[in-house]
């Protein structure tokens, strides 16, 4: 089975390619033909399956391309995830140039409005920041025809219920709805059965991945001692990319103290940083420019990355699930993972209910030998020491051949798509599918050149003029 199968849009299998989606993982196989078909769907799918491509694919096929309001909506938990999501619909439709927009909370209202008042396509947001668009009329819901309930337990874990039956109220009723969740508990059932439509329900055995690609292991240890424990286990271990579990922004930021204190690469990740600095931290780690991320379990929902080696429980989560989303972070796409969880001895209550959810005991370990982690410290210092090989973005492959211009010009001197449309395809060499998303501001306007034309189109550009204006024009700093 291949993506070519599904018969969808040139456009669509060529952003695939580029983005090296080879062959459909399970949840796709399942998800994508029913989803096509506009069926509304439930599916049970643990985090790292790949179901944001399952909803992404065909959300991206199905929308018209002529439409300027927004046709999709992805409601998410956290706003790490929104953008995630955003930018994976963004690289799968970049050559059929479907825009996507994020709005959550902690950015400014004035710009998410600005890009929604553009042509758009798809709205992935949280609710509460959807749910503010709404009500303010700046987020249009005449078009939507596809809504997306993504991480559906979380979400109404950190309460955003009302929120949810809220918005799906203020829709129509003449839609495709697809739940993706990694369980589903009760609250979920009754949300499908009140406002989905004789759903599908699609299972991909979660703790069938849980076993076979990742490690699981436990250490019964006082709370004094654990600091100890983790320092030699990541001797013994030397993740490549390990990401740290605490249940406090306080806990982490002391942990993410104690380790900077001993030279570990080392950064944090929790709801009390600015959002901006949440985001910088979770980009600086996808690269890989730094091996050990502390984080919360805000951290557990938008971090999209192939290969985190360890997941370590330095605080048992005190909700089952959680301990599903953050093992989930490694062993994905087909890599295998280590997940390692403290639990002192108080703390059997948490670890028995946890184990009675994911229908299997972990492994119990012992704390590794004085000679053992001596024996390891060798090449653990010498990974220490060398700088990480920083990694490749999933889009570098489609990015290649795009170049995003800017122009010092927008909607106040009357510029539209069309406008600049008509003079870059003016061109010789240029046609209409050499050029891809326009993104129209009040004073600048950006636009990608596909095809690897970009050079000729900036070029030229320098010498003519738009609507008989003349642009400053250069290569886009982002």
């Amino acid at each position: 089975m291949t993506f070519q199968s599904y018969q969808l849009n040139s456009d669509i299998v060529r952003a695939l390619e580029g983005l090296g989606y080879n062959e459909p993982t399970e949840v796709q196989a399942k998800v994508i033909p029913e989803a096509l078909k506009k069926i509304d769907l439930v599916v049970k799918s643990q985090t790292g399956s790949g179901k944001t491509a399952a909803f992404g694919i065909p959300i991206c096929e199905m929308v018209d391309w002529e439409e300027n309001n927004p046709q999709a909506l992805i409601l998410t938990p956290t706003r790490e995830l929104a953008d995630q999501v955003k930018e994976d619909i963004t690289n799968i439709g970049r050559f059929k140039r479907i825009k996507a927009a994020a709005v959550y909370g902690k950015q400014p209202f004035a710009y998410q409005k600005a890009e929604l008042k553009q042509k758009c396509h798809v709205v992935v947001g949280t609710p509460g920041r959807v749910m503010d668009h709404i009500e303010r009329g700046t987020l249009v819901l005449d078009a939507i025809e596809y809504l997306v309930l993504d991480e559906a337990d979380e979400m109404l874990n950190m309460g955003f219920i009302d929120q949810v039956e809220a918005i799906i109220n203020k829709l129509t009723k003449k839609r495709t709805t697809m739940l993706f969740s990694a369980t589903i508990p009760e609250n979920i059932k009754k949300l499908s059965q009140k406002y989905m439509n004789d759903p599908k329900n699609i299972e991909i055995a979660s703790s069938t991945t849980l076993i076979d690609q990742i490690d699981h292991s436990l250490y019964v240890v006082a709370e004094h001692k654990k600091f100890e424990l983790l320092r030699s286990i990541t001797i013994i271990e030397n993740p490549d990319s390990c990401i740290l579990f605490c249940r406090t922004k306080d806990q982490v930021d002391q942990l993410t103290e104690q380790l900077e204190n001993i030279h570990y690469a080392v950064d944090k990740l929790h709801g009390g940083m600015m959002q901006e600095d949440r985001f910088d931290v979770m980009d600086e780690f996808k690269r890989g420019e730094f091996r050990y991320l502390v984080a919360t379990d805000v951290a557990a929902r938008g971090i999209d990355i192939d290969n985190i080696t360890h997941v370590i429980n330095y605080d048992i989560p005190l909700e089952n699930e959680s301990y599903v989303h953050r093992v989930g972070r490694t062993g994905r796409a087909g890599n295998k993972g280590t997940a390692i969880t403290f639990v002192t001895p108080n703390e059997d209550k948490f670890l028995n209910e946890i184990e009675e959810f994911i229908g299997f005991e972990i492994p119990r370990r012992t704390a590794p030998s004085q000679k053992a982690v001596d024996e390891s410290m060798d090449a653990f210092n010498e990974k220490i020491e060398k700088l990480p090989k920083l990694k490749k973005s999933k889009s570098v492959n489609i990015d290649k051949d795009i170049l995003k211009l800017y122009f010092n010009g927008g909607k106040k001197k009357k510029l539209r798509a069309f406008d600049f449309v008509g003079t870059i395809t003016s061109i010789p060499g240029i046609d209409a599918e050499d050029i891809g998303i326009i993104k129209i501001q009040d004073t600048v306007t950006y636009i990608d050149i596909l095809n690897g034309k970009g050079p000729l189109v900036l070029n030229e550009m320098k010498n003519k003029t738009v609507k008989g204006k003349q642009l400053k024009v250069h290569k886009a700093n982002k």
